[in-house]
């Protein structure tokens, strides 16, 4: 690409309707890359030097329609990301590394940063136990406590929790499609692992039934029809809940659950369970 060359759009050399559709992969592609740490900008940045070759910041700038400063900000965080890199002739063009490669750079980033956290968990803990307590009131929280989370990973974290402190069962509602989501994640092998006795109620099929392996096929009921599939909960033990709030439309990263040790919460939604369980079939 020649200095001298600009861009009124991204895409603007294609049919409309192809236009469209490559946008749409565009804008699907920024969404996936927020995961692996990078804003909208920087990947607007990134993927369009990947497609189109190098570039001189300004191109980047008019094509992208993005202040001149803030492209220059842009690129050099992404040079610190090691997913750019820079020219030493005038002007200066940039380039981006291919996709697989920039996600390997990415992932292993992320990787040394929770190892960076891991290493400092120990001397925060101790730093924290040296500031005595100042609460006046001592007095537990009888009425139980609730927190909502958001995200796959926040998700993620809270059932390990709770399926590795149960101590006699775990009880799970859930469509087909969540459990194909649970078995993927590995929870139903962390569960078969344990001694407890666990109880699922699934709109799962024949056709993944397979997910239920070992001791598990014996624990499984079908969803009866008339229970509506976006109803999703996990419950540990007599103590703890996780409700999902479903929304079919939100991404994986914007799915919303609320997660409870309210005795009142705990025994109803329990109860619900009970009644569903006892009215419905084994799935084997």
């Amino acid at each position: 690409m020649s200095p001298d060359v600009t861009h009124t759009s991204v895409l603007d050399s294609l049919p409309e309707s192809k236009t469209y559709d490559y946008e749409m992969l565009f804008e699907k592609l920024k969404n996936e890359l927020s995961k692996f740490g990078l804003t909208a900008n920087q990947s607007k940045v990134y993927l369009f030097l990947e497609k189109y070759g190098s570039s001189t910041a300004t191109q980047v700038s008019k094509t992208l329609k993005v202040p001149r400063t803030e492209t220059y900000h842009l690129l050099t965080n992404l040079q610190n990301k090691g997913i750019v890199s820079a020219t030493f002739q005038h002007p200066i063009k940039f380039s981006a590394i291919s996709l697989d490669k920039a996600i390997g750079v990415l992932v292993n980033a992320e990787r040394e940063r929770v190892k960076s956290l891991e290493s400092q968990e120990k001397n925060l803990v101790e730093l924290w136990s040296a500031i005595p307590n100042f609460r006046i009131n001592q007095e537990d929280i009888k009425d139980g406590k609730f927190q909502m989370l958001q995200g796959v990973n926040q998700m993620t974290g809270k059932i390990n929790d709770m399926i590795s402190g149960s101590k006699q069962t775990v009880q799970i509602l859930a469509s087909e499609k969540d459990f194909m989501k649970f078995y993927h994640t590995g929870f139903l092998e962390r569960i078969k692992d344990l001694k407890i006795e666990p109880q699922f109620i699934s709109s799962s099929s024949k056709k993944t039934s397979y997910i239920f392996e070992g001791r598990l096929k014996d624990k499984v009921k079908r969803l009866p029809l008339k229970v509506k599939e976006e109803l999703c909960f996990i419950i540990k033990d007599d103590d703890e809940l996780l409700l999902f709030m479903k929304n079919p439309s939100e991404s994986p990263q914007n799915i919303i659950a609320m997660w409870t040790d309210s005795y009142s919460m705990v025994y109803t939604l329990k109860l619900l369970f009970a009644y569903i369980w006892s009215n419905s079939r084994y799935l084997r």
